[in-house]
């Protein structure tokens, strides 16, 4: 997946590992101290709940439910605290298994919340997301299933990825792939998506798109129009429409909406309420996975 300034939460725990993996130390004090207040106290409340038990009962008076008193903090001497330390590190030393088992309750509990809200942001912008009346588009206009991918141009991950789309298109004559332009890495990136765009006015987006992540090297607009001219467009109408304001704002768009699923690496792609980030090895079988499993189970919006 491509860099950026805006790291996922899962990546930056994962790097800052050495920080967070005190979790299972302050659990293990945490469950110390709780034991160190039980202990500390159970004579005064089993005194309270003898005290109340026996005492003689007096005809008039209501009754009273006995409540064991709200045991006082403990405090630690420095010696019991020293001593807690070394029960601490001892049982982690014995136990190195349990930074492991944290760390991937942690990841699952986040990939859990992560997905959730990504299900909720996308039910509340599916039109936008897989629907965009304007949206450039690859295999078939009227599919029954839709695929959304976010990208840049100058990504080397959306560069491999992209023979996972073309074979997707090219095997499932059903299947309608949207392109959401997201160029988060340079310059270079927006002149490549402001060009793309402009080719789709001329209907050629698709041969625009696949030539661009073909091609190597950094792509910009010199780049880009040399492509564009081999392609045969007419590049005096391409440079002004890719100076318009509605490519600009298609761009802005993009932006906008992959800030609202919280997209913020390329490519990624979104097939009904499933979400795939990066480029996988597999990315073929997952998306043909995922596209099989909603045609038989039904989208109401992809």
């Amino acid at each position: 997946m491509s860099a950026n300034s805006r790291p996922s939460l899962l990546r930056t725990l994962s790097e800052q590992r050495a920080t967070w993996l005190v979790i299972p130390a302050v659990a293990l004090l945490g469950a110390l101290v709780l034991l160190g207040n039980f202990v500390a106290t159970p004579q005064k409340a089993s005194e309270a709940v003898v005290a109340e038990a026996t005492a003689p009962a007096t005809p008039a008076a209501p009754v009273k439910v006995a409540e064991a008193p709200t045991p006082p903090p403990v405090n630690f001497t420095p010696e019991q605290k020293i001593e807690l330390e070394k029960i601490i590190k001892n049982y982690l030393i014995a136990n190195p298994e349990v930074f492991l088992e944290a760390q991937t309750a942690l990841e699952a509990k986040l990939e859990k919340e992560q997905a959730e809200k990504l299900k909720t942001a996308i039910a509340e912008n599916a039109r936008d997301i897989y629907r965009d009346p304007v949206a450039d588009v690859a295999g078939n206009p009227d599919g029954d299933i839709t695929v959304v991918e976010f990208f840049d141009y100058n990504c080397g991950y959306c560069k491999r990825g992209l023979h996972d789309v073309i074979k997707l298109v090219e095997s499932d004559p059903k299947v309608r792939v949207v392109f959401k332009e997201l160029p988060i890495l340079s310059k270079g990136s927006e002149e490549a998506s402001r060009i793309a765009i402009a080719a789709g006015r001329q209907g050629k987006y698709w041969d625009m798109h696949k030539a661009m992540l073909e091609a190597k090297g950094v792509m910009n607009e010199a780049n880009a129009l040399a492509i564009a001219s081999k392609l045969g467009l007419d590049i005096e109408k391409l440079k002004k429409d890719m100076a318009s304001a509605d490519v600009e704002a298609e761009i802005k768009k993009s932006e906008a909406l992959a800030k609202k699923m919280g997209v913020n690496g390329t490519p990624h792609f979104l097939v009904g309420d499933r979400s795939i980030p990066g480029a996988p090895e597999d990315l073929y079988d997952q998306l043909e996975k995922h596209v099989t499993e909603l045609r038989k189970s039904g989208c109401a919006y992809c």
